[in-house]
């Protein structure tokens, strides 16, 4: 099961780069699109910056963009970020029964090692190109009125 705050933080980063080009994107919008508090996702995307995934601009146009292209950006490398988030429970130093420690702990280790290998083939082009091949509509796109 993916963590919470990491499912938010990749479609927060996703979002920012399939609407680029416009200049920063606002952290309330996200917010307000993925229906969250915005201290909340402020945290995550903090993180991000100090990960170098993303840039902040400050100032009353200002936002996120991309720190990188997206091609240059794995979801992996997003994970990355939030790694050793408190939320999360690791099984390193598991002292429960041998059974646990050494029998069912290595499953979720090795599970853990190939959904690692597998995100960090896996870049922001790729899923900017599954998001325009499925049709999603860029904010851009969205906020274009032609009512007379």
């Amino acid at each position: 099961m993916i963590p919470r705050k990491l499912f938010y933080a990749v479609e927060a980063v996703l979002y920012i780069a399939y609407n680029a080009g416009r200049g920063p994107i606002a952290g309330r919008g996200i917010a307000a699109r993925q229906g969250l508090p915005p201290r909340y996702l402020e945290q995550l995307m903090q993180r991000l910056v100090r990960g170098g995934i993303l840039r902040s601009v400050r100032g009353p146009n200002g936002g996120y963009l991309l720190a990188r292209e997206r091609r240059r950006i794995s979801v992996g490398d997003i994970c990355g970020c939030l790694n050793g988030d408190k939320d999360e429970q690791h099984l390193q130093g598991y002292g429960g029964t041998p059974l646990g420690g050494r029998v069912v702990a290595p499953v979720w280790e090795t599970a853990k090692f190939q959904t690692m290998e597998y995100l960090q083939q896996v870049n922001l082009a790729d899923l900017c190109e599954q998001a325009m091949v499925k049709h999603i509509r860029k904010e851009s796109e969205e906020k274009l009125d032609f009512a007379i």
